[in-house]
């Protein structure tokens, strides 16, 4: 009795040491995503579209990373063209597909897309 309580307890410290090293999934593909927003918009309108496009995060399987925040001017430019930019990415170009057609994005661009004057999205391979 007394070995198999030994083997017991290491098993399951095994199994919980292979579990915090396995390999996360590996990001293949990224979408960067910039929104102008309407002159006049609040402020208040602008943090509910970052609150809500970052919550997307915890509500689609698909993103494996995310991260965002206001554009600053480039070199020699007084201002950015866009206000804010999103950084998601994912395994494959079906996770993009399935991002976009998910019902919390749909609802996501729904809620907030009367406020944007412009949209500019690209999506690109992540090279190792």
């Amino acid at each position: 009795m007394g070995y198999g309580l030994i083997i017991l307890l290491l098993s399951i410290f095994g199994l919980i040491i292979y579990g915090a090293y396995s390999p996360a999934r590996k990001a293949q593909k990224q979408q960067i995503v910039c929104f102008k927003f309407k002159n006049g918009t609040k402020t208040e309108a602008v943090e509910r579209h970052m609150h809500d496009f970052a919550a997307l995060k915890h509500e689609i399987s698909q993103i494996i990373s995310y991260t965002s925040g206001k554009t600053i001017p480039g070199v020699g430019k007084e201002s950015p063209e866009y206000d804010v930019m999103h950084y998601i990415t994912f395994q494959s170009k079906e996770d993009i597909e399935t991002f976009l057609k998910h019902e919390k994005y749909r609802a996501f661009v729904k809620n907030n897309g009367g406020n944007w004057e412009k949209v500019f999205v690209i999506n690109s391979e992540i090279r190792q």
